[in-house]
């Protein structure tokens, strides 16, 4: 039996050969993201510029940067401007334009220009760095699920002893001659084909692959947990600022009194709104700057809080407020009774401005919505799930937008302490809820939930309170994280059939049930070729998910419909 020896010892080599070449492709989302890494840095140094390794640039380094070169750590730009390309961290196509005071991404490409900036961020704390140790904690965690999986194998190694001394015994006694030989060659048989090793790699190479590819999309699993949990929620909860809109308000509206001019009134507006330290004030001002129009310093501002505000404009008197504020100064706002009732009906509270004593326009300041929200609302739905706002907004603004973007259940009014109560009122109904948010007063409601979304332009401690983090704050990327989710578990389970149902059937044959009616037996020789090809199964089942398509790739156009396009570069 020395051959079937040698050829036993070479399939199972062999085996593990091409285990480890699929295991090596399990992990090249981590080398991926590694190479994003630049290898050198020029820096400035007493009074020259001097190349030096990646691990020798220090927080307060001034770090040079010339077209097509990659940002080497994160910082912020001192000199020069430039066009970077973030697609890796945004998976936005478009290059997004730096300027003196604009942050920058270690790993993203500058396109055209040269400039400088200040490292603030070097070695484990750039944001590159924080994305593979998220990466390789999620992969080496462990899923509930295999939990079940390591009690099954507690059992099953010892029962699989037990056949084989049971096979050994029967053929020993009861078996034709040489019974001997017969024993011992089914017995090992026996051992052979039900080795539980694919049962081993069933699921921790599907959760290497599995949060790999989320990486790519831009999706980060803190914890490789979430990867099962969130595939079970069937309500998404949503705060509004930040993660239905772009978090900053925006001038929405200007209507305008017969004979007046749109930009005279708006750098009127602003250039009394400049001392306003109200959000308003900054995004009246914003809108202004926007539009190219020039400012005035505003003399004796006046703020009556609640109302509004009083300021001359150069020769000019300006006042900005509700139209509780416009009847007290004797100014009647009904002629934009219309425009008004249209702006209470979109959820945005209309503010008036006068000048020189006459009303002049009525205003809209609001947070705008993002322009993915409404297809990733449609993209829920589509998968099933119910979809609940929590907002501190007044009623009527939350069931404006509410009823705008189709979302099913709103809680408004509520205070940063109250979004944990709102959780646990969804949860005692019954419902698996994840929730998604940004803010700092969204931790609590982001450990509450069974699974915690984080958007990742949002505050460092909401990152952290939460499993799963989107790394560029498209909620296009819940669809797809849940998506990516069940398909996970979903070829887990594929690989679990292939570990048990394969191996573990095989073990009669291997026994000799089939030796009495057909002559037939299992040479050890094929049961380590059939051992081989089950482990090597579920590893290229596993890679499967590498050719996972997320649900929602595209960008969106005015109406909120999704585009389709190429897959994000996110990691």
């Amino acid at each position: 039996y020395f051959e079937a020896s040698a050829v036993i010892i070479t399939l199972i080599v062999f085996g593990r050969y091409l285990e480890a070449l699929a295991k090596g492709r399990t992990g090249e989302a981590i080398q991926r993201l590694l190479s994003l890494q630049a290898k050198t840095a020029r820096v400035q140094r007493g009074g020259d510029t001097v190349e030096v390794g990646i691990d020798q640039v220090v927080t307060g380094d001034v770090v040079v940067v010339r077209p097509g070169e990659k940002i080497p750590v994160d910082g912020e730009i001192v000199d020069g401007s430039s066009w970077i390309d973030e697609s890796m961290v945004t998976g936005e196509p478009i290059p997004a334009q730096k300027e003196a005071g604009s942050e920058v991404i270690g790993g993203t490409i500058n396109r055209t220009g040269s400039f400088s900036f200040r490292a603030t961020k070097v070695g484990a704390d750039t944001l590159l760095a924080q994305i593979v140790r998220m990466v390789e904690q999620a992969q080496g965690s462990k899923l509930p699920i295999q939990a079940l999986v390591d009690r099954f194998t507690g059992y099953f190694v010892p029962a699989v002893m037990v056949v084989a001394v049971v096979t050994f015994t029967i053929w020993l006694l009861a078996g034709p001659v040489p019974a001997l030989t017969f024993a011992l060659v089914n017995a090992v048989a026996v051992l052979i084909i039900a080795c539980p090793c694919a049962m081993g790699l069933a699921t921790p190479t599907s959760i290497m692959v599995g949060t790999g590819k989320a990486a790519e999309m831009g999706v980060l699993f803190r914890r490789g947990e979430a990867l099962q949990t969130l595939r079970n929620a069937d309500t998404i909860a949503l705060d509004k600022t930040g993660t239905l809109t772009r978090g900053r308000p925006e001038l929405t509206d200007l209507e305008l009194a017969a004979g007046f001019d749109r930009s005279e009134v708006l750098a009127l507006i602003a250039s009394a709104e400049q001392r306003s330290e109200h959000p308003i004030g900054e995004a009246l001002v914003a809108a202004a700057r926007a539009a190219g129009v020039t400012l005035q310093e505003p003399q004796a501002f006046h703020a009556e809080p609640g109302r509004g505000i009083t300021a001359q404009a150069g020769e000019r008197t300006v006042q900005v407020g509700s139209a509780r504020f416009m009847e007290e100064l004797g100014l009647a706002p009904d002629v934009f009774s219309d425009t008004g009732a249209r702006l209470a009906d979109e959820g945005k509270t209309p503010l008036y401005a006068a000048i020189d004593g006459q009303l002049a326009a009525v205003i809209a300041v609001a947070d705008p919505i993002k322009e993915s929200t409404p297809a990733a609302i449609r993209a829920l739905h589509a998968e099933g799930l119910r979809v609940a706002m929590i907002t501190g907004d007044n009623q009527r603004t939350a069931a404006a937008i509410a009823r705008r973007l189709g979302i099913d259940d709103v809680v408004a009014e509520v205070l940063p302490a109250g979004k944990v109560d709102a959780i646990k009122a969804l949860q005692a109904d019954g419902a698996r809820v994840a929730f998604v948010g940004d803010g700092i007063n969204d931790a609590p409601a982001l450990a509450q939930a069974e699974v915690g979304i984080a958007i990742g332009t949002g505050t460092d401690i909401a990152i952290e309170s939460a499993e799963v983090v989107l790394i560029s704050g498209d909620l296009r990327n819940v669809p797809n994280a849940i998506a990516l989710s069940r398909a996970t578990i979903r070829n887990i389970k594929q690989n679990l059939f292939w570990a048990f149902a394969y191996n573990t059937s095989l073990i009669p044959v291997a026994a000799g049930v089939l030796y009495p009616a057909f002559g037939l037996l299992l040479s050890p020789m094929f049961a380590a070729f059939a051992m081989a090809a089950s482990s090597v199964c579920v590893l290229s089942n596993a890679l499967r998910l590498k050719r996972f398509h997320p649900p929602m790739t595209g960008g969106s156009d005015s109406d909120g419909r999704v585009t389709p396009s190429a897959p994000s570069r996110a990691v």
